[in-house]
């Protein structure tokens, strides 16, 4: 029988399950069921199905509870960041949680800000000002007198509800609980003065734990469902971001890393947060991380404007869409990816086409045209980043590590290599994944941390090394992408 960690792994747009386990040749991961993750629109607001992740969920223990040949040492769970349940006194979920999508929040931090300094909130939090962040959030259900806020005994995180599902325990992990802005940078633990600000209290969240705690075992009845026994439920590092970080195959402490998906997200490695007037003005995040580490970075929109588009080709495949961006004219379109107008438009591929025109750029006429603009786009607010966070890095970044889905994307790996003049290593593609499963490992002992780790990575990952090149017309195409995010 083969002992193995149970990773439950959701993104924004959809889910799996995956065993990992350790043989003499390393780490061996297999998929076990994936599964959609749609956005519920009702009543001019976007929630999501709680209650069909857990179904999905519990569908993948079931198939390795049927699996004779394995045996589950723990489950861990990593999800996006910032949403949240409700939970009663009776201990039921109030309502599906709204997604960060939802436009209830437009223009919410600057009503908070109204009460409270903005320089003040990110000063304790170090949180990079995003109107979707959980403190907007509950504050905008408590000006709007929201039932299910009202009456909560709990407030739990996404990965936490889960695990609260599967447990009957309630906890609130710490780097899930530090996308929020509702936790002290310094003292890693919730700010009272904060929760204050929005009517509530440490006691309405769950025991705070921190990456590699044990959270419970399974209850009784999902033992029943699924033909497992009381396996224990470990707090991973419960925000999908920070159990990639974890996977990240580097050398040493000289590289930025992308994590590559729906969103963006690029940043630093750090002991201690950076939170400067510097960091503030460019709006960059101090979230938590594994083994006490800082993750220093910028959210960028992803693949998440391509996602959209496909919804109109009909899940054309990206093999060919890639085809089609590489033979098309090059910069000849240029958009600015976090511009408020890609946030959830309902057309994304009008609204790309819109950008454009109003920027006085050349109509888009076809699908690569389309394809290479977000790619082009892409690598050039990367490169844009990447400038900044040099200039506040505490060492030199001397590569950049592009984990996720998007570290498949060779084309564009090469033209983000391009834009940004330092190598790119790609891979692992399955980073929050491994990330999971790492430090259920290590709570288990069979991983001494998170050094440890990245050496095991980088011997038994397949990466792929892309260096940069025509460095005269990217630097040329960086000016014209300045000029119009100006």
């Amino acid at each position: 029988m083969t002992k193995c960690f149970f990773a439950i792994d959701l993104g924004a747009t959809s889910g799996r399950t995956i065993v990992g386990y350790f043989t003499p040749q390393g780490l061996v991961t297999e998929e076990i069921n994936r599964f959609p993750n749609y956005l519920i629109e009702i009543g001019k607001h976007f929630y999501w199905d709680i209650y069909e992740l857990y179904r999905n969920i519990i569908e993948g223990l079931k198939i390795v509870g049927r699996r004779k040949e394995l045996e589950v040492i723990s489950i861990g769970i990593d999800t996006w960041g910032v949403d949240f349940v409700c939970i009663g006194k009776d201990g039921g979920i109030l309502r599906q949680p709204y997604s960060y999508r939802d436009p209830h929040t437009t223009g919410a931090p600057e009503k908070y800000f109204q009460r409270i300094s903005r320089s003040k909130v990110y000063e304790c939090t170090g949180i990079q000002v995003m109107n979707f962040n959980s403190l907007f959030q509950l504050d905008t259900l408590r000006r709007n007198n929201d039932s299910a806020l009202a009456n909560a005994h709990k407030i739990l995180f996404i990965p936490d509800a889960l695990s609260y599902m599967l447990t009957g325990e309630m906890v609130t992990e710490y780097t899930i609980a530090s996308t929020a802005q509702l936790v002290n940078a310094q003292t890693r633990s919730l700010e009272s003065s904060l929760l204050e600000s929005i009517g509530l209290s440490k006691k309405h969240f769950g025991r705070f734990v921190y990456p590699g705690e044990k959270i419970g075992n399974l209850t009784e009845e999902v033992q029943l469902q699924t033909k497992l026994g009381a396996i224990p439920v470990i707090a991973v590092a419960g925000h999908d971001t920070a159990a990639a970080v974890a996977a990240v195959p580097a050398a040493n402490h000289n590289f930025a890393y992308l994590s590559s998906g729906t969103w963006s997200l690029m940043g630093i490695e750090t002991q201690t947060p950076v939170i400067t007037s510097e960091t503030e003005k460019l709006n960059f995040t101090n979230e938590g991380g594994v083994d006490g580490t800082i993750r220093l970075l910028k959210n960028i929109c992803g693949m998440w404007l391509l996602e959209r588009c496909r919804i109109n080709w009909e899940g054309t495949s990206y093999s060919t869409l890639i085809a089609e961006a590489n033979a098309s004219e090059p910069f000849r379109n240029l958009i600015y990816p976090d511009d408020t107008v890609f946030a959830n438009p309902s057309n994304m591929e009008e609204a790309i086409k819109k950008y454009c025109i109003n920027h006085n750029q050349p109509a888009i006429e076809t699908r690569g045209q389309l394809v290479r603009c977000i790619f082009e786009s892409l690598a050039l607010r990367y490169r844009q980043v990447l400038e900044n966070l040099k200039s506040l890095s505490p060492h030199p970044i001397e590569v950049l590590h592009v984990i996720g889905g998007g570290s498949r994307n060779d084309l564009l790996n090469q033209w983000t290599a391009n834009a940004i003049g330092i190598p790119v290593v790609a891979g692992p593609s399955e980073a929050t994944a491994i990330g999971n499963i790492m430090v259920q490992a290590v709570a288990a002992g069979q991983a001494t941390n998170i050094a440890s780790i990245r050496q095991l990575l980088r011997r038994i990952t397949p990466l792929q090394t892309f260096y940069p090149e025509h460095k005269e017309i990217w630097d040329a195409a960086y000016l014209q992408f300045q000029t119009i995010t100006q």
